[in-house]
């Protein structure tokens, strides 16, 4: 993604969310729209194949804190600040981008084109080369200028690394669990594959080494940094290494036990026993069910519910009344009242 785009393209419109959206609201906003425009939900339809390109890439954006901080940084200047003559004399105004392509490439319009990512050269926060801020403090006055041995402002002796290149990946939930080898396709219709290792996390980033921009004067490359979306799963969740799942049982079965069947995600089932007695929202554990990583193997976590039955008949609502009479008239919230007061 360029500078220029950037400037162009406004990724709160795109979410739905306001500026000082806070990044649960960032995320819930994406998840939603995700689901709504997923191509599985839209098979066929190159308009929400569109639309979804353009919430994964504002949530990407939005979603990380320095990437956000250089965004608003960029467009409130943009929008408040002066203008850039593209030749002499100043006719016809350009954006920042063709500024900071004069700075790195000789400028003029025929030059070649800089990305812009979230950490700019030398990685997000990195000490190799300037970030965003870097570039336009130098600009207004507020930078330091050239330092010989590669300092801060990355302009030593020794070369520039390569910017970093930041990029998206859309996952289902089973290939997130599982790990499998990506495509990406990248600028000018350049692709490369990735390996996703098993057990990824919805927001988590992956850094490939090396394979962001060039260096400049003999630096090292750029990294590749994506940032892995997860699509939900109806039945499971993840947490850590365990797979998460609930479970419904019935009243009997919570309070006299039983061994019921659950599902796995790998399509089997196993044979789970439920201690007597059993309250709703119990979570029981299955070893050796979860995410399989190359260092450790999760569990699934079964989280029971009981549930109420709706329509009791006539006999079903004696035999309830009968337990009823029956009971010792405990009273489950009691010293709730006293607890919620200390």
């Amino acid at each position: 993604m360029s500078g220029q785009d950037w400037l162009e393209k406004d990724f709160y419109r795109t979410l739905g969310v306001s500026k000082d959206a806070d990044a649960a609201a960032v995320k819930k906003a994406y998840r939603k729209l995700a689901r709504k425009w997923h191509p599985d939900q839209n098979p066929g339809d190159a308009a929400a194949e569109q639309k979804f390109k353009e919430i994964g890439e504002a949530y990407a954006v939005l979603s990380d804190t320095e990437q956000r901080k250089q965004y608003d940084a960029l467009r409130a200047m943009a929008g408040g600040g002066p203008r850039f003559a593209s030749g002499p004399g100043g006719a016809g105004a350009s954006g920042f981008e063709d500024l900071f392509n004069g700075m790195f490439a000789g400028g003029g319009a025929g030059g070649p084109r800089v990305r812009y990512s979230s950490g700019g050269p030398g990685g997000a926060g990195g000490a190799g080369g300037p970030d965003l801020d870097d570039l336009l403090g130098g600009l207004f006055g507020g930078g330091a200028g050239p330092q010989p041995g590669g300092g801060r402002s990355g302009f030593g002796f020794g070369g520039q690394k390569g910017g970093d290149i930041t990029t998206s990946a859309h996952l289902p939930f089973r290939t997130a669990v599982e790990g499998s080898t990506v495509t990406l396709t990248m600028e000018r219709g350049r692709s490369m594959n990735v390996r996703i290792p098993a057990g990824v996390r919805d927001g988590q980033k992956i850094r490939l080494a090396g394979k962001g921009q060039p260096g400049i004067g003999g630096g090292a490359p750029g990294d590749l940094v994506v940032t892995v979306h997860v699509d939900p799963h109806p039945v499971f969740g993840i947490s850590g290494n365990n797979l998460t799942i609930t479970v419904p049982i019935t009243f009997p079965e919570a309070v006299e036990g039983a061994t019921i069947s659950v599902p796995t995600l790998s399509g089997d089932t196993v044979r789970l026993k439920v201690p007597a007695g059993t309250q709703s929202g119990a979570r029981l554990r299955v070893k050796g069910k979860g995410v399989k990583t190359a260092k450790s193997t999760g569990d699934l976590i079964v989280t029971v519910q009981v549930a109420v039955p709706r329509n009791l008949s006539k006999q079903a609502k004696s035999a309830l009344d009968t337990f009823v009479a029956a009971s010792d008239d405990t009273d489950p919230r009691a010293g709730l009242a006293d607890a919620a007061r200390a």
